[in-house]
């Protein structure tokens, strides 16, 4: 404790310079903790919301009391978010359950909505058609995933939805249906925002940490050599970085809670929670208090090795030992692994993520990125070295010793940002990823309906629906659950001409109107095991209400198309025109499928046609998820985030590191400057310095992330495997990193000369 007490003695009153290194220390610490805060805090939110959407489940059975309460939930898309209607049909005996955010259940004609809904019908009447009836109340928080979802409750009589209602026992799963973020690929983002952000964090910590190190090294191997035991020096140097560590957490989490009371109420795109649902947790705040201090112990304890082990080599400042060089073998070990695993891909059979591959994999990405890091010093000291010796140029000269003789610098300097570069290229491969399982590709996007849902009226007004350009029906032909041979032949026919059939396909070849045609896709071997005079029965419903059977003969005659990658084309064997349908009659077994444009506006468009003709009708978008694309959007809000935590970070222990070293370098550049050294030599030496191994890291970062990106796509399955289109972005990014280093580093030489500087201890 006596120890403890001197090391605060010599902090506030060793004079300004000190107390103002302490409080820099503490502001750094506190940005540090901020960000480690909000990445503890963003599972805590998503879980929030999957918690309140598994509250207002509703539970429901397929039998219950005649007189029960009837509910149909359909989860439709408003553009690319998700619209949930809840349909409800009071009854007066069963349960009388009430959802979370209702104080009672929406009588017919009353219609509850969630504060987003009740603002959209403002903005845009369109929406109305999927609301029918008149606005009643908004729902509470308590019954919304999060304050800008699409949500309502709607009153209806029990014969709108006899056919396909079931009968409310409660409300709550132990689960939500579609989960803000799925576990496995929230292991992913996770995974991402841990190489983002703790990464760079923890080297930013040990930065602010060792500010002013070899100043403070020199004074405490003067209290080493005064007689103070080396326990007792490492309590001393403990008091100024364990103190300023533990007053940076707390300034740190007050900085969270303003950040969070503001980013709850503004939102982020594709992302928005209550204040309540970042709130801090025990866990987070104890992990800031007590591991945030306990990181700047453990790395001043390190850093005051030296002092006191060897004190007359610190206070005579003695040429410091090259790095090891066994800390490359981790970077050696990772890249085997993410070689490896691209060298299959390149032999044509790429490796699956499934048993030990999947730990292989992070293992390998984990040990390139820790290596990268740790053999940053290594390799600028034998580029410093090698440039040193061959060089002619002073300034390189100058620059390359200093490096030579502190290669532990480089590493406090350019870590943040290199890192930045090299987590980047793993965002990009989780992103894509993402889109390949759930992103459209293609102009056209498909919606289908059942067709036994809508009247002959609704039908014929859903091919006026503004933007539609195309209207079809695919119908499948009877099947008899008897008879398991009637299984093996059957198929679907689209009922379309060759104008509809063009909308819908890329291209198509031998198509004539008025005549069933075989459609055969190239791409594609449905129905390749039919033969020409294969007859199938399809059944029709008449006006009458009585059932007409058709059989249709598989032609010899076929119209070859190819189709776009997600359509309902695609499990058709034949084409049929309309005149081959009976007069008044509609197919059975079939649904209605719609086109329009993919672009999002059209998309949007579309929909709230569809909807205002048939609002109860279960309209699916073919090729389209629509949870996988607020998924995607969640994501990419949390790996931008990320992004912006891990540069915030970088730029932050960048700047940190290289104002402190030119501060702790101004005695060796007065000298330098007294024996003749230009100022504009000087501020090149001092650009040198950080732009070489910078240049070093970032390209190292480059190629290393690249490849660990590759070998998390190939493990992952889909169909990109190389991203080549992601290059020129992380190059570009990597040489404005560059550019700003440069021109950083430039007025860290002053233009005042002090003398004094080079007797000062």
């Amino acid at each position: 404790m006596t120890e403890f007490l001197l090391g605060l003695r010599l902090l506030f009153g060793s004079g300004r310079g000190n107390r103002i290194r302490f409080f820099l220390m503490a502001a750094g610490g506190s940005i540090g903790v901020c960000c480690l805060a909000l990445v503890l805090t963003v599972p805590a939110i998503l879980e929030a919301h999957d918690a309140r959407a598994a509250a207002r489940q509703p539970v429901t059975s397929a039998k219950g009391p005649a007189d029960g309460t009837l509910v149909l939930q359909r989860d439709d898309s408003y553009g690319s978010q998700s619209f949930t209607r809840v349909f409800v049909a009071k009854g007066t005996g069963g349960a009388r359950s009430v959802p979370p955010g209702l104080s009672d259940l929406p009588s017919p004609g009353e219609v509850f909505v969630s504060p987003r809904v009740h603002e959209l019908l403002r903005e845009a009447p369109a929406v109305k058609g999927l609301l029918p009836g008149r606005e009643a109340g908004v729902i509470g928080p308590a019954g919304l995933a999060h304050p800008d979802e699409l949500y309502a409750y709607i009153g209806t009589e029990r014969a709108k939805i006899a056919d396909d209602g079931r009968t409310l026992k409660d409300f709550g799963y132990p689960y939500a249906p579609f989960p803000a973020v799925d576990s496995s690929t929230l292991t992913d983002v996770r995974f991402a925002l841990a190489t983002l952000v703790l990464l760079p964090l923890a080297i930013f910590l040990s930065v602010c940490a060792r500010l002013s190190a070899a100043s403070r090294m020199r004074r405490l191997a003067a209290l080493r050599l005064l007689g103070l035991s080396v326990r007792g020096t490492q309590r001393v140097n403990a008091a100024e970085t364990v103190v300023a560590a533990l007053l940076g957490a707390v300034l740190g989490l007050g900085e969270y809670w303003v950040l969070n009371q503001v980013m709850s109420r503004a939102g982020l795109p594709g992302l928005r929670w209550y204040p309540g649902d970042g709130a801090l947790s025990v866990t987070t705040v104890a992990i800031c208090l007590i591991g945030c201090p306990a990181l700047a112990w453990f790395v001043g304890r390190k850093s005051a090795r030296d002092a006191t082990a060897n004190p007359l080599a610190v206070r005579r400042t003695a040429v410091p030992r090259p790095p090891t060089k066994w800390v490359g073998l981790l970077l050696l070990s990772g890249l085997g692994i993410v070689c490896g695993f691209c060298a299959t891909a390149l032999m044509g059979r790429p490796a699956s993520s499934l048993g030990l591959n999947a730990v292989l994999v992070v293992a390998g990405v984990v040990l390139t990125g820790v290596g990268l890091v740790l053999t940053l010093p290594l390799l600028s000291y034998a580029l410093a070295s090698r440039v040193a010796r061959t060089t002619q140029s002073l300034t390189l000269n100058l620059a390359m010793r200093r490096n030579e003789a502190e290669p532990g610098s480089t590493m406090r300097v350019v870590t943040g940002l290199v890192l930045l570069v090299y987590a980047a290229s793993l965002a990009q491969g989780v992103l894509i990823q993402l889109e390949q399982v759930t992103r459209p590709y293609g102009p056209v996007q498909e919606y289908s309906l059942p067709l036994s849902k809508l009247s002959a009226q609704q039908q014929r007004d859903l091919a006026k629906v503004p933007g539609v350009g195309a209207h079809t029906i695919l119908m499948n032909s009877w099947i008899d659950l008897d008879d398991p041979a009637s299984f093996a032949s059957s198929a679907t026919a689209l009922v379309a001409t060759c104008a509809q059939l063009e909308q819908l396909t890329v291209r198509t070849e031998g198509c004539v109107d008025g005549k069933v045609l075989r459609l055969v896709d190239l791409n594609s071997s449905v129905g390749s095991e039919l033969k020409p005079g294969t007859s199938f029965p399809f059944r029709f419903r008449t006006d009458t209400r009585h059932d007409e059977n058709r059989n249709i003969a598989m032609p010899a005659e076929r119209v070859v198309y190819r189709g776009y990658e997600a359509s309902a084309v695609g499990g058709a064997v034949l084409l049929v025109p309309p005149s081959a349908l009976p007069a008044d009659a509609r197919p059975r077994d079939a649904n209605l499928v719609l086109a329009s444009s993919s672009d999002p506006e059209q998309v949007r468009a579309a929909l709230d046609g569809i909807a205002a003709v048939a609002p109860i009708a279960e309209v699916e978008l073919v090729g389209l998820n629509i949870q996988g694309l607020e998924q995607i959007s969640v994501v990419e809000t949390l790996l931008a985030l990320g992004m912006i935590m891990g540069l915030v970070i970088g730029v932050a222990a960048f700047l940190v590191s290289v104002t402190d070293r030119a501060v702790e370098r101004r005695s060796q550049v007065t000298a330098v400057t007294l024996i003749g050294a230009r100022a504009r030599t000087m501020r090149a030496v001092q650009c040198a310095q950080v732009v070489l191994p910078l240049s070093l890291g970032l390209v190292l970062a480059l190629v290393t992330g690249k490849l660990a990106e590759s070998s998390y796509l190939i493990t992952g399955g889909g169909a990109v495997r190389w991203d080549v289109e992601g290059i020129p972005l992380l190059t570009l990014a990597a040489v404005g990193v560059v550019v700003a280093a440069a021109v950083g580093s430039l007025p860290l030489v002053g233009r005042r000369i002090d003398p004094e500087l080079i007797r000062r201890d």
